[in-house]
């Protein structure tokens, strides 16, 4: 037989509405009505509107305040004629190098130069020991004396004998003899003055002068050294006034060169890295005769003054060589034009103050400056610097470009 089990109860002192203190009952208090309630959440509800709406009005407050103008840079968009050029790298050549050697053999005796420093034209570079080259100058020049003396007598000798034959004391042989005696004299004379100007020549040689003004490189044999006659190398020299600028441009665009170089000299500029002076300015001068066929590009040379020593030959440049005028073409600072996945634009400063992106063609670069070929007048405001802030209808202010 299953038990019967007996319905659970709590006792007194677990049951949470009833407490005992002391003996005493406590009864837990009674629910709060419905009517209460209702009253208590609509309270509430009051007082969350209430704070919604104040925070609501603050920011409306703070929205209705205008937002700060961005600080931007402008320049004019401007029209006129653009030169359309390339920009290349160049390196310097001497118009002339020559390797200074001496056409005589001896001991080099001395050097008259400084090494990296300009010489003239006719100065004493380096000096042969001239002692065995004069000796020899100095025989030839006895030789020649002597000569002279000989060819006096021959003539004297040949007057008495053509007056005796006249008178007929002597043969016609006799005659022909110093007749002949005298042109022999003569040819002497001048062989061994023919001697007696290569040996002048020889002595000359001893001493080496600068052919044209250059500068010196560094000494390649020193005092003391055995100089072999047009073999050894005694120092470089290079022309530097004027100077060439060697540079390769695509064969592309060999035509708009040639069609500009009809137009009247052309003239190529270049600039040396580091040297803050205004770029120096030439004239083409040079088209090669063929195109490199491994790199498609083909070698022009530029002649310029050098004046002032500013091209040292060796050196690389940046040569910028121009190759089409735009007529009429508007044209803006390269740093307005901005790109976005929509395309070109260029922010347009409005006369409220405000800017408005705008989308543009934009054409070739040439010298800072953007053609633009569709999209924006001449006279316009664009914005150079600040874009990075500015979205369409931005209010911007306007700042003082720096002088650069």
């Amino acid at each position: 037989m299953h038990r019967r089990r007996r319905p659970w109860r709590l006792l007194p002192h677990q049951n949470p509405a009833i407490a005992t203190v002391r003996g005493a009952k406590i009864e837990k208090p009674p629910r709060m009505s419905r009517k209460k309630i209702v009253l208590v959440l609509a309270v509430l509800l009051a007082v969350a509107l209430a704070l919604h709406f104040g925070r609501g009005t603050g920011a409306s407050g703070k929205a209705a305040r205008a937002p700060a103008a961005v600080p931007v840079e402008v320049a004019s968009a401007t029209r006129g004629d653009v030169e359309l050029s390339l920009k290349l790298v160049g390196r310097v050549e001497a118009w002339s190098t020559v390797s200074l050697r001496a056409r005589v053999s001896g001991q080099l005796q001395s050097l008259s130069f400084t090494p990296g420093a300009l010489v003239r034209k006719g100065s004493v570079l380096a000096q042969i020991d001239p002692r065995l080259l004069q000796a020899q100058l100095d025989q030839a020049r006895g030789s020649v004396a002597r000569d002279q003396a000989l060819l006096q007598k021959a003539q004297a000798d040949q007057r008495r004998y053509a007056d005796m034959l006249a008178r007929g004391f002597v043969s016609k042989a006799d005659y022909d003899l110093y007749q002949a005696n005298l042109a022999v004299a003569r040819a002497t004379l001048q062989s061994d003055r023919a001697a007696q100007e290569l040996a002048q020549t020889q002595l000359d040689y001893a001493c080496i002068v600068a052919p044209f003004d250059g500068i010196a490189g560094a000494p390649l044999a020193w005092p003391g050294a055995q100089i072999s006659a047009d073999s050894t190398d005694i120092v470089v020299l290079n022309q530097v006034e004027p100077v060439r600028v060697a540079f390769n441009i695509p064969e592309d665009s060999l035509p708009a060169v040639r069609a500009a170089q009809r137009q009247g000299a052309l003239a190529v500029q270049v600039a040396v890295s580091g040297d803050r002076a205004a770029p120096l300015t030439g004239t083409l001068e040079f088209i090669d005769n063929a195109v490199d066929a491994a790199t498609g590009t083909i070698v022009l040379k530029a002649r310029f003054d050098n004046a002032g020593h500013r091209l040292t030959p060796g050196q690389f440049v940046q040569v910028v060589l121009p190759t089409t005028r735009l007529a009429d073409a508007v044209s803006v600072p390269v740093h307005a034009l901005q790109s976005s996945s929509g395309g070109n634009f260029v922010f347009v400063l409005g006369a409220d103050g405000k800017v408005q992106q705008r989308y543009v063609t934009p054409g070739p670069t040439s010298a800072g400056r953007t053609v633009i070929d569709k999209g924006l007048q001449a006279g316009e405001q664009v914005v150079t610097e600040g874009q990075m802030l500015l979205v369409d209808g931005s209010a911007v202010a306007v700042r003082q470009a720096p002088r650069r």
